[in-house]
């Protein structure tokens, strides 16, 4: 899953460890994340967008976005 979790901490000057600090975690799980080797739990994604005051969609993207009429969408059928 892509993430915006660096862009957003550079933005306030933290360091990995500041933001695993703030936000209870290690700075091995921010580095993990920040380089796409860890999804986070729901818990942690939910800490993250209170911490940077966004919703969890500005922070994490699905890498496939639905929507683009792919027939293996659920819910569609090909044809």
């Amino acid at each position: 899953m892509k993430n915006r979790l660096r862009v957003l901490r550079a933005e306030r000057r933290w360091s990995q460890a500041e933001l695993a600090e703030r936000l209870g975690v290690s700075r091995q799980t921010i580095n993990a994340v920040e380089t796409e080797k860890y999804e986070p739990s729901l818990t942690l994604a939910f800490k993250m967008a209170r911490l940077f005051e966004q919703p969890i969609e500005a922070i994490f993207m699905p890498e496939v976005e639905w929507g683009g009429g792919d027939s293996s969408e659920p819910g569609r059928t090909a044809g």
